[in-house]
């Protein structure tokens, strides 16, 4: 069954995804079973990016509308009504691509601020909380990553900066990017995420400021790439003996 999307405008961009979807799933268009279009089809026919595509597929999962099924696809749910619930964030909801997008911009400047400004304390700080980030077990990781980023804004120099980290940080408590994580985090995620953090450190301590920027703007680049990734399968044991290219970016 082919079904035509038309294009929308970027305005609060996956939640009109979502809807568009979701109205379209509560019309029949897309019946219980049915496994949805590709993301590249999805994104083609509405003349957006992949990654709105998928933080709308998160959102229609939160709400109950779709199933993900990692290697297989995404299918329609049987619960008629979950649509009254898209997303279930609020109007001013923001999606993890957006929030990664303005951590790019503002935190790689925090960095290269604290690269010219942080402190002997700063510097053990971070590198404390480096440390914790590769003890903390998985679920609890999230507190020294928070500590390292806000600590960085706080290192360099400008309070105001420093609160607008802390918000952003905040955005990550909604259930998209919790879901996000439940789908892409993984353990190579988490000890790639500490190495980013040591090249950051090396970058502040050595008073390099084009070079703290680059490692932050880096790392939040890959945690993207990573989110952004196919919905594939982990691989199995046998696929790694055989020497299967790695599906981590």
């Amino acid at each position: 069954m082919t079904v035509t999307l038309d294009a929308i405008e970027p305005h609060r961009l996956y939640r009109q995804i979502a809807d568009r979807i979701g109205a379209l799933i509560a019309g029949g268009e897309y019946p219980p079973g049915t496994r949805l279009p590709p993301e590249r089809d999805l994104a083609a026919q509405l003349q957006v990016s992949r990654t709105s595509v998928r933080e709308a597929l998160i959102a229609l999962e939160l709400g109950g509308l779709i199933d993900i099924r990692m290697g297989s696809g995404i299918y329609v749910r049987d619960q008629r009504g979950a649509a009254m619930h898209l997303v279930g964030q609020g109007d001013k909801a923001t999606g993890p691509f957006e929030q990664l997008r303005a951590r790019w911009l503002i935190e790689g400047q925090t960095a290269a601020l604290a690269a010219k400004n942080a402190s002997l304390d700063d510097v053990a700080a971070l590198r404390e909380l480096s440390s914790q980030m590769r003890e903390y077990r998985p679920h609890s990781r999230d507190v020294p990553d928070r500590l390292f980023h806000v600590r960085i804004a706080e290192a360099s120099g400008n309070s105001v900066l420093a609160l607008v980290v802390e918000f952003l940080w905040e955005q990550r408590k909604g259930p998209l990017w919790a879901q996000i994580e439940k789908h892409f985090h993984t353990p190579a995620l988490l000890r790639q995420s500490v190495d980013d953090h040591q090249a950051i450190i090396r970058a502040i301590s050595a008073r390099d400021a084009p070079g703290a920027r680059r490692a932050m703007r880096s790392h939040l680049n890959r945690v993207s790439r990573e989110f952004a990734r196919g919905w594939r399968p982990a691989r199995t044991k046998a696929a790694k003996a055989g020497g299967k290219a790695s599906e981590e970016t």
